[in-house]
């Protein structure tokens, strides 16, 4: 099945992928875990699962595939159905159908699609080339017993040694001592006289500096006219694509065009095909976006799509 590579790919940039007419697959970000009864260390990752109610088409996964075979957007949509279709016929005859590296399903008792993931493929990008570990326990407490049973066994005795009186050592560290304290008295009245020296040419510096910036004065014979210059920028992670153009002339065009229609069109960059896009519309909420894009579809541009790009990143 060809089109589960291109879910997989998918499933590793968003947290949404829609197989129209059939159901969503979503990632939820898990940190690392540790599995104390079998000392598992495992990377973060993302947990996949299935939501059978999501099957309204939102471009995704149909503008891929075209943009990939390079066919058109009716063609990708049919290639959808056809795999829907198979998947939907296995399913109705008892067999468990398997998706490579997502996960299986089975049609249960009460023909209800029972999803179970895999654990072999991690979503979580951040994690690349990280697996799944053992590491034994440390036993602290042993090793704390074997030191305190070695100290036991060879005790450190401490003997005084016999020291001989030697009078003229006291007055030598007398003399030591003083010296050092008349020393330490000079080195502070010298550290105390180089700061107030510093501080009064600091002083002087300032007053120097001010005075310059006081006299200067600065003419300007033709002053350029104010601009007054309004940026609209874009927010939401959920963007309604109008187009995607080689030329960015021809995508500035349809900016023009869409904004004469009413909508705050705009350019939100280039994707790794070198083509501009054009958004209808940015949107913070998903399912905003879902219901934008299924009014734009229905009375504007049936092949407008969704893409969700983070343009912060």
């Amino acid at each position: 099945m060809q089109l589960a590579s291109y879910i997989n790919d998918l499933l590793f940039r968003y947290e949404c992928v829609i197989i129209p007419g059939f159901g969503a697959f979503l990632t939820q970000y898990h940190s690392a875990r540790i599995d104390k009864s079998t000392n598992t260390f495992t990377p973060p990752g993302k947990l996949v699962s299935f939501n059978r109610q999501l099957q309204t088409n939102d471009g995704l996964l149909a503008n891929y595939i075209a943009t990939l075979e390079s066919c058109s957007y009716e063609t990708s949509l049919q290639r959808i159905r056809n795999f829907t279709g198979n998947l939907s016929l296995q399913l109705s005859e008892g067999k468990t159908v398997t998706i490579k590296n997502i996960g299986d399903f089975v049609l249960n008792k009460e023909h209800t699609i029972q999803f179970t993931p895999s654990e072999v493929q991690n979503f979580y990008t951040a994690s690349f080339g990280l697996t799944s570990f053992v590491s034994t326990s440390i036993s602290r407490e042993i090793h704390q017993k074997t030191v305190a049973a070695l100290e036991e066994k060879a005790p450190l005795y401490i003997s005084p040694e016999k020291r001989v009186a030697r009078p003229y050592l006291k007055h030598a560290a007398i003399a030591l001592i003083a010296v050092s304290a008349i020393g330490f008295g000079g080195l502070k009245l010298y550290e105390g006289s180089v700061q107030k020296h510093n501080f009064a040419e600091k002083q002087k510096a300032n007053s120097l500096i001010e005075n310059q910036i006081q006299e200067a004065t600065f003419f300007i014979d033709n002053p350029l006219p104010s601009l007054n210059l309004t940026f609209t920028k874009k927010t939401g992670n959920y963007h309604i694509i109008a187009g995607a153009f080689r030329v960015k002339e021809n995508a500035e065009k349809k900016i023009s065009q869409l904004s004469l229609k009413g909508f705050e069109a705009a350019m939100i960059g280039v994707n790794k095909y070198g083509l501009h896009q054009v958004a209808y519309s940015s949107h913070e909420n998903r399912l905003e976006a879902l219901q934008t894009l299924r009014k734009i579809k229905t009375t504007n541009n049936k092949d407008a799509w969704l893409l969700v790009l983070d343009l912060n990143k």
